[in-house]
């Protein structure tokens, strides 16, 4: 199929970024267009479609890259789990499928690293060009009174992704937003503007229809496919992009270098553009085996320089969470009863025959929050005297770009109209180990009885990690170290949120849902402590699987890898597009973002 080929554009990596690149710039017939993916071809797989399956993919190699984080020094030494799809859809086919959107401030903050052509105005209608939003049953509506905060007229109407919130909700989503609003967190913003503070229940990329999944392959529909000027070559590793030098000294990507399964090592010629959107993780790895990033690592490892780019696998940010599982009170479920196959197998029969049930979707709701502690939202006061213990003292020792960081990060925290976390609800039982923890420790229902989970996501970490290549060879896993809660100021933050869950589940109606004393781990059942509480999130860290940055869009002067046109420095035809270019993590989900991200670069590949 690709033989002596040539093609207009290179795209590596068919998750979010690639698919939706690879569906707009083929709409020009005039363009050629290859997609290298590493993972099979899935699409219909049941197994991703259906989304209350997502729990069995995490770690079987034919879906997950099934990476795992380093030690974390901070974090009681535990090594994390790190998945990222391994399919034509990337993580997109494997994530929890929920649609958050970030602050307008988030993307104030990238404008203000720097980049022309990224702020709130301007990524406002990519927001919405990626989905099309179906309106719930009227029945579930109301259940969450949604007609309060979302507007129909206000989300997308012809983007590729369904979008919907299925019909899976249960008491206690609608408890939930109750709760908040006794607590004095009722907020009538919809989400989509970016001024988002209090409860809601965002909706979830499936297919209200049909209760489908609904991820980037909605981009590689079978009237893409069929195009003449796309070709999709799966299962097919990149092992380095073809890089040469012009007279100016710039580099120019030529194509790519890939290894198919069961073949021998090839080269395809690329006579416009090499685009990586291998993700967070894949991304700098691929750079890095290509020539592109720090000198000494690279002569390290014997790869030629071509562009010595220091930035490249650094400014890694995550959104960790921590939460505590409750125990439910009697007569009420979760979906712990799950557990059961007999369960399994006729909710199963109830989705084939409705496209409905537990299996087509998981029934979260969330809440974005402002700095909080046990009695409640912290004081101005106590915000400056955090930020001038823990951030001040030593922040001239710091890099000029983290400086400037902070200082947004800053602005963000002191903010009232901004949330510093978002609080998740799952229907289900979470548990952290000691040592590696994977998904399926997670998941897993070890203890018996019935228990939802509160999860804590600090939306913007003061942490920074860095993912960097382990050899020369391109099979070899990257080293990924998230270095979770490494700036003091991450626990202090996360810490006190945690705390705030005493106050949520004493609050009616949720109160009435939970037995009082039952709690997971059961020295959680008083959190007043906030040393015993930084000692519990230590214990109960996780990832929510957002790592971002490391590929940031930063001046180069600044330590930045692309520039706003998400060109890689001192290259002219070579550009990253996915999450590894956001210069600051976003509040909440990036699922959305990322979509955004991907068609604006279109546009701007393009020239639209």
């Amino acid at each position: 199929m690709t033989g002596a080929k040539s093609y207009d554009y290179i795209i590596v990596g068919a998750g979010i970024g690639g698919l939706v690149l690879a569906s707009r710039l083929t709409e020009d017939a005039g363009v050629n267009v290859l997609l290298v993916e590493a993972g099979a071809n899935r699409i219909g797989d049941p197994r991703i479609e259906i989304p209350g399956f997502l729990g069995t993919l995490y770690g079987d190699p034919d879906f997950d890259w099934d990476y795992v984080s380093q030690p974390q020094v901070h974090v009681n030494n535990r090594q994390i789990a790190q998945p990222r799809g391994r399919v034509v859809g990337g993580t997109s086919a494997m994530n929890f499928a929920v649609i958050m959107y970030p602050s307008e401030a988030n993307f104030a903050a990238w404008k203000s690293l720097g980049n022309q052509g990224w702020g709130p105005q301007d990524m406002a209608p990519y927001l919405r060009k990626f989905h099309t939003y179906t309106p719930p049953l009227p029945e579930v509506a109301s259940h969450l009174s949604l007609d309060r905060y979302m507007d129909k007229e206000n989300q997308g109407k012809d983007g590729p992704v369904p979008v919907t919130l299925p019909d899976v909700y249960s008491v206690f989503n609608k408890a939930w937003d109750e709760t908040f609003e006794s607590l004095g967190w009722r907020s009538d913003a919809d989400p989509i503007s970016g001024r988002k503070i209090g409860a809601f229940t965002a909706p979830l990329s499936v297919d209200g229809t049909t209760g489908r999944r609904g991820y980037a392959a909605a981009y590689y529909s079978p009237e893409v496919a069929q195009r003449p000027n796309l070709d999709l070559l799966a299962e097919t590793i990149v092992e380095r992009v073809l890089l040469t030098k012009d007279a100016d000294g710039q580099a120019i990507a030529t194509g790519v270098q890939v290894r198919s399964k069961g073949e021998e090592s090839r080269q395809i010629s690329a006579t416009r553009e090499v685009i990586v959107c291998a993700g967070s993780i894949n991304s700098p790895q691929l750079l890095e085996l290509s020539g592109v990033g720090q000198r000494e690592l690279l002569e390290k490892h014997n790869i030629p320089v071509i562009v010595d780019r220091p930035g490249v696998g650094e400014n890694l940010q995550d959104h960790c969470l921590a939460g505590i599982s409750f125990e439910v009170a009697d007569g009420q479920i979760s979906g712990d009863i799950m557990r059961d196959p007999n369960i399994v197998q006729s909710l199963i029969q109830l989705y084939e025959k409705t496209h409905a049930g537990p299996l087509a979707g998981m029934p979260m709701s969330m809440a974005y929050l402002p700095p909080m502690d046990h009695d409640g939202q912290l004081s101005n006061e106590k915000i400056r005297e955090l930020l001038s213990q823990h951030l001040d003292q030593d922040l001239g020792d710091v890099p000029l770009i983290r400086q400037k960081q902070y200082a947004l990060q800053r602005e963000l925290l002191q903010d009232g109209s901004n949330a510093s976390s978002q609080y998740l609800f799952l229907p289900i039982q979470t548990h952290m180990l000691p040592g590696k923890t994977t998904m399926a420790d997670v998941l897993a229902k070890s203890l018996p009885g019935n228990y939802i989970s509160i999860l804590i996501l600090h939306n913007h970490p003061f942490s920074r990690g860095s993912v960097h290549i382990r050899s020369a060879g391109p099979q070899d896993k990257p080293i990924i170290d998230p270095n979770y809660l490494s700036h003091p100021l991450d626990i202090e933050i996360l810490a006190r949120h945690v705390q705030y869950l005493d106050q949520i589940v004493t609050t009616a109606p949720f109160a009435g849902l939970l037995k009082s004393n039952s709690r997971i781990p059961e020295r959680a059942i008083d959190l007043s402590d906030l040393e015993k509480t930084k000692e519990i999130v230590k214990e109960r860290l996780y990832t929510c699987f957002h790592p971002s940055g490391t590929c940031a869009m930063m001046p180069e002067e600044l330590g930045g890898v692309v520039d706003a046109q998400l060109r890689v420095h001192g290259t002219r035809n070579l550009r990253v597009v996915d999450a590894s270019i956001f210069p600051l993590e976003p509040t909440g989900n990036i699922q959305a973002t990322t979509y955004a991200v991907a068609e604006r670069a279109a546009d701007l590949i393009r020239g639209v």
